[in-house]
């Protein structure tokens, strides 16, 4: 029996995310936005393909009389950034029982930035007997990649990654909260003053569900349950990349003007137990003309190892990512398991299909 998927968000994710399902042999049985203007369009229109499957875009109010009546095996939210945000479509995905994966970044390791509605989820999965996960990108190049060349070291003392990514390519939401397009001024105000707290103030933050954590706040977190490390200390601090000439972004529909921020550097710093420093920063901002992106992660020990990636097709290798796990998620346990718990992600070589 193919495994019938929903797609929820038709964004410029979904391009990619419906056709790999659809090329996998599986099947798309619903697919829902908030657009007005995508309501009723055929994804094969989203997917810019000849073909018409029969689904056309329902409105995402539609979404949980769906789930109700359709069930479908998993469903693939690719939508918004923070966990908070995925959170209405995720419970409703839990409250009825159906699987769900999400591209959305906190949602890799969300249980050391937004610990309440973690625990929530987690608790109503398991009632409903079905499983949800985050995984994308950094399932790969910036989390399973990097415990493999450290199940190849000795000793480690520091892990320091860094990665970049143009916000122009994953739609309005990331680049917003990246600080792309605002003033220095704003920049300091909506984005960098967040981290000039204390680490009380912090957890405060995150135990109230406020925190806005960068998304190597929770890479580090699930790199060290991977690594069996224990983290005593984090901090995380925001820069704005800084225009040096004029861009224009098609995403924000305007012209970030030289000396504007064309998003933000995000270092978060985690001192553990075992004395190993994890030090790693993502770069998101509006490209300009000469830039790519680029993942460089070095393992410092015995030996030192450093691996770099350059121009990766990080918007396809996320997409490529959500869907290889899919049946990874169906055979999970039930719960919100972040995949450090799962097996090592494949390539599917062959159609897999229920039984």
């Amino acid at each position: 029996m193919k495994i019938k998927v929903a797609q929820y968000g038709v964004g410029k994710m979904s391009k990619y995310t419906m056709r790999y399902v659809l090329e996998k042999g599986w099947e798309i049985v619903g697919a829902f936005d908030n657009n007005p203007q995508k309501i009723g369009i055929d994804i094969a229109d989203i997917m810019e393909i000849e073909k018409s499957y029969g689904i056309k875009i329902s409105d995402s109010k539609d979404f949980e009389s769906f789930l109700l009546h359709k069930k479908p095996d998993i469903c693939i939210v690719t939508t918004m950034s923070l966990f908070k945000d995925v959170y209405e479509s995720l419970y409703l995905c839990a409250k009825y029982g159906v699987n769900a994966i999400t591209t959305c970044e906190e949602a890799f390791y969300p249980q050391n930035s937004n610990p309440t509605l973690f625990d929530k989820l987690d608790s109503l999965c398991k009632q409903t007997n079905c499983t949800i996960t985050g995984s994308g990108y950094q399932d790969i190049y910036w989390g399973n990649l990097i415990a493999s060349i450290a199940g190849s070291t000795h000793k480690i003392t520091k892990i320091m990654g860094k990665s970049s990514y143009n916000v122009e390519d994953y739609g309005i939401a990331l680049a917003r909260a990246h600080g792309a397009g605002l003033s220095l001024e704003e920049f300091d105000e909506t984005v960098a003053s967040a981290d000039r707290i204390s680490d009380e103030e912090r957890q405060q933050i995150i135990e109230n569900g406020d925190y806005a954590p960068s998304y190597m706040w929770n890479v580090n977190g699930w790199l060290a349950s991977k690594l069996g490390l224990h983290i005593t200390h984090q901090s995380q601090k925001c820069v704005p990349q800084i225009a040096k000439e004029d861009l224009h972004s098609t995403t924000l529909g305007m012209d970030v003007k030289k000396g504007m921020a064309t998003g933000m550097s995000a270092v978060v710093t985690s001192e553990t137990e075992e004395g190993v420093l994890l030090e790693t920063q993502c770069i998101g901002k509006v490209y300009a003309s000469d830039e790519f992106d680029s993942n460089e992660w070095t393992i410092v020990g015995e030996p030192t190892t450093t691996i770099v990636v350059n121009k990766p097709s990080t918007v396809e290798l996320t997409c490529a990512s959500i869907v290889n796990r899919i049946p990874d998620v169906i055979e999970a346990p039930s719960g919100f398991i972040t995949t450090e718990k799962f097996n090592l992600p494949e390539y599917r070589t062959n159609v897999i299909n229920l039984k």
